[in-house]
This record gives structure tokens, sequence and C-alpha cells, in this order.
């Protein structure tokens, strides 16, 4: 049999396969023409009620942004030494973008792809091949077999991109590359081609969404959910007018120092910096030594490097047999360019440390004695 009729085997068997699925009655006048096409070619065991293993394999694949999955499913079939672009897969012709039924791939919520909305769902993923251009085809039809009865008129979205060259991949593959926050791109790989296109979700407002969802469920009885959201938006500038409500529904499910603190800092992005003073003085008031020293290392992430020494220098004084505000004391003295008086505190507390801290606190003494200034 020639290179080309084999090259094509695979997909004919597939197409003839799915004929006679649907229509029984035709089992044996499809298998007399197999017969004839496939003569002295070696067939691999399909059965139309049994789960046999097939030669394409099927794969799934997930990646996260954000919140947000993207699912796509597909069967990988193999190069076998074939000629692949323009022989197996026909240049100008709609490709099912892998084997056997429709590779689809689902967005659990709205996306763009190069730059291009397209809703959440599932959607049969279709191909247009050329030499220099390929066109990327998102179907509202996900439940075909391949691309025989695709019809243009279920497009969701088409897009064209660049093919590139790439190492040999015996077997097709998507990959997830240039993961970003928002964004990632999924590339087809296959024989010495990629295929790339981007997918970006707008986090942010997806996350808010969500939060609003989230918080009619359980999580709404809790004061860590109404916390957790409060802290999402405050850190990422988010409606802070909605993340004071968020902290207020915390507390009243339960006052504790952790939303308290969340409720100061909020307040004072919204630039009320005395309602913040008297949230965080409220914290602090029943606040543990371990507390207070992550109050302080809290304002430093907060760029409030006066504020946080001040607390480090009171909690050292009150609670001098806490391993903790030796670290604490180690930042000053680092701040100040005093490394010989860091590195001393810094043992201090590496002495003291539980086993699961040692390791973090013994790098801390190592950049200290490199006179690094560990709060940059």
């Amino acid at each position: 049999m020639s290179t080309a009729l084999r090259s094509n085997s695979d997909q004919i068997f597939e197409r003839e396969a799915f004929t006679v699925r649907r229509n029984p009655c035709l089992v044996s006048l499809a298998l007399l023409a197999l017969g004839v096409f496939f003569a002295g070619a070696r067939l691999h065991a399909q059965s139309f009620v049994l789960d046999l293993p097939r030669p394409s394999q099927h794969a799934l694949l997930t990646q996260r942004i954000g919140v947000t999955d993207i699912t796509i499913s597909y069967h990988r079939p193999l190069t076998n030494g074939r000629k692949i672009w323009d022989g197996v897969v026909p240049y100008g012709q709609v490709w099912r973008a892998g084997a056997n039924e429709n590779t689809t791939i689902v967005f659990s919520d709205p996306v763009t792809i190069e730059g291009k909305p397209l809703d959440k769902g599932a959607y049969g993923l279709h191909m247009i091949p050329t030499a220099h251009q390929w066109t990327i085809i998102f179907s509202k039809n996900s439940t075909s077999w391949g691309s025989f009865t695709y019809n243009q008129a279920e497009d969701a979205l088409r897009i064209q991109v660049k093919p590139q060259a790439a190492e040999l991949h015996e077997a097709l593959t998507y990959d997830f590359d240039q993961l970003k926050p928002d964004s990632a791109v999924l590339t087809l790989r296959w024989e010495k081609l990629a295929i790339p296109f981007k997918v970006a979700v707008k986090v942010n407002d997806v996350v808010q969404q969500s939060l609003h969802n989230q918080l009619r469920g359980l999580a709404q009885y809790s004061w860590m959910g109404w916390d957790d959201a409060a802290t999402y938006l405050l850190d990422n500038k988010l409606n802070l007018e909605e993340a004071l409500s968020y902290e207020d529904k915390s507390i009243q499910n339960e006052e504790r120092f952790d939303n308290l603190v969340t409720r100061s800092r909020v307040l004072r992005a919204l630039g009320r910096k005395d309602e913040a003073a008297t949230a965080q003085n409220k914290a602090l008031e029943g606040a543990t030594p371990l507390q207070v020293h992550l109050l302080g290392r809290q304002l430093q992430a907060d760029s409030r490097q006066d504020e946080a020494f001040a607390i480090f220098r009171t909690n050292a004084k009150k609670n001098p047999t806490q391993w903790f505000v030796h670290s604490g004391m180690a930042r000053i003295y680092s701040a100040q360019g005093d490394f010989d008086n860091a590195a001393k505190e810094m043992k201090v507390a590496l002495a003291g440390a539980p086993d699961q801290q040692k390791s973090y606190v013994a790098g801390l003494v190592k950049r200290l004695e490199a006179k690094e200034d560990i709060n940059k």
C-alpha cells in the first residue's frame, strides 16, 4: 500500500466506523469496502460495543487561570513516520484538531481568545491548516464525531494564527505555556509544528462575581469567608467600599484580631485614618504576642515601616522570652545597617524557633551575616 494511502487510513477507518455504528445494517457492506481498501494493511482492533484500546489515546488537560478552569479533551494520534501536514491532515480542510470524537474545550467562565471574546461553555475545537496561516474554530457543537458533520453556521468564534516550527512530537500534544496571572498560551504540537493561541481571563471581574455567589452559600456564616473576600478586594485595589461591607459582616459573625486588622487596612485605604487607628488599637487589645508580631509584619508589607518597628520594640519589651520578638528586633537593626546586632538577635530567634521555622530563620541569619538587609 502506498505511503499516501497508509497516511489517511486512520481517518477513513474512523469515518466508516462511525457510519456503521449509526446504521448497523451496513456492517457487512462496510467491512467488505474496508477490506478492499485496506488489503494488505494491518488494522487495529475496534469495537462498537466494547471498551478496547485505541491507536490514538485519549488525554484530558486542565489549566486554571485565576478561578477559571479551561479543560481540553482530545485524542492523540502518532506520526508513525507518516507525512502529517498536507498529508494525514490536508491543507485547506476542516480538521478535528486531534483524532476520533470531537476535540472539545470547556471554559468555566467567559474568556478572550487572541483578544476576541468567547462566552463560557463547551466547544468543539476544529482547525483549518495551511502552510502559512491556520484558522482556529470554536464550534457550538461539541458532540460530533470528528469534523465530518462540521457546520460553519454553528461557529461561536474563528481566529487566525501563524504556525511555528517546533521540535519533533511523535504524539499530538496540547500544552499551556507562558502562564501569567490572567492568561496562558494554549499550544497544539505535532510532528515539527506548533500552533499557539492566547487565552485570557478578566480575573478580577470573574472573581468578584464568584465572591458574590460563594458568599450566598455556607461561607456566609463564617467570619473567614467575608474576611478573605475583603482581603482579596483590598490587595487588588478593587471596590474598597464593598470590601468594608464584607469586613463588617465578618465582624458581625465573629469579632477577631484578624478581621479587625483587615478592617483597619481597608479604612486606611479609603483615607479614613482615624477610624483605621481605632480598629487597629481594638485589634491589639486582645492580641497574643505572636499576633502583635504578625501585625508588625503586615505593616511592613503595607510599607509602614516606622509603625512596624514601633510594634516590634513594644512586643520585645513586653514578651522578651518569645523567639519571634528577637526576629522583629533583628529587622530593626537590619534597617539601620547594624548587621552584627541584627545577626545576633536572629541567632537567638533561631535557637528558640519551632522546627518547621528553623530553615527559614537560618536563611535570614546567613543573609544578615552577608550584610544584606532582610527587610528588602
